[in-house]
């Protein structure tokens, strides 16, 4: 059964209220060009839960993947688009983190150092003319598919069931259009409201959280999908919904520690060891 309340669920709401408060604190500090900085910087605090968030997509997808194995041991368009969205999602999260790069210290190679337009190892920033390929092609397959995705498809969808169950039969699904509306919403305002080099990681930031709670929303929970669910039982689903809630409000404050640079490296350069007096 297909669960359409979405705004009473608190798996897509608490997607909703993450990203209204990331872009409240934009706002707020759009006026403090340093805070705005350590919001939007490479290793800020959006660009982290960008990853995070990334990651535990592509863990979902991975888990669902292996769920479909199990269910129908054959190869399936369901199993297909598990596994292919997994590897995507896992792509999107290692390019955005220059592949651990700047965690691990490692220099790029010459070629990069080269190509790429922040002399990183990551594909998305390669060179193509003035621009790099993530402003001249990625994003504009990003906002038209994301257009499509979250807009097009589920307003024709309700006039015309026949088009979600289309689309599932892909083994894809379709998110809440409200849910969907909020999150472009956010994205154009982000654009409009903040003045910054880097407001663009807002918008990617805003997508990275509406896609992990709507996957897990459709895929587990049924909301707004017409398949059967992962959890079907309310009582599971109401002690799992409660969980990830808990773990997205986890995934927060660590994308807020890693930016801090929250560690023993940060703790040993303020804090040095003298080496004990053996005399």
């Amino acid at each position: 059964m297909v669960k359409n309340k979405w705004y009473v669920h608190p798996v897509i709401a608490v997607g909703v209220i993450i990203n209204v408060f990331v872009m409240a604190l934009a706002i707020l500090w759009k006026g403090d060009q340093a805070q705005l900085w350590r919001l939007l910087v490479e290793d800020g605090i959006v660009e982290w839960m960008q990853f995070l968030c990334f990651a535990a997509t592509s863990g979902l997808l991975a888990f669902l993947a292996v769920e479909q194995w199990q269910r129908t041991p054959k190869v399936n368009l369901q199993l297909l688009a598990f596994v292919g969205l997994s590897a995507l999602v896992a792509l999107a999260a290692l390019e955005e983190i220059s592949w651990f790069q700047r965690i691990l210290h490692i220099a790029s190679p010459e070629y990069f150092l080269t190509h790429n337009r922040q002399s990183e190892t990551n594909l998305h920033n390669l060179a193509l003319g003035n621009a790099s390929l993530h402003k001249t092609i990625l994003l504009k397959v990003i906002a038209i598919v994301g257009l499509t995705h979250n807009i097009i498809l589920p307003l024709v969808a309700r006039t015309r069931p026949g088009v979600q169950r289309f689309v599932e039969s892909f083994g894809l699904y379709l998110p809440p259009l409200s849910a969907s509306v909020i999150y472009i919403a956010l994205v154009a305002v982000s654009h409009l409201a903040v003045d910054h080099p880097r407001k663009g990681e807002l918008g990617e930031m805003f997508g990275a959280v509406h896609y992990m709670t709507t996957v897990f929303g459709a895929y587990f929970m049924g909301v707004g999908y017409g398949k059967p669910a992962v959890f079907q039982q309310p009582a599971d689903a109401r002690r799992v919904s409660t969980l990830f809630v808990m773990l997205m409000a986890f995934l927060l404050m660590t994308g807020w520690l890693l930016s801090a640079g929250a560690g023993a490296p940060q703790y040993l350069a303020s804090h040095p060891i003298t080496a004990p007096n053996t005399d």
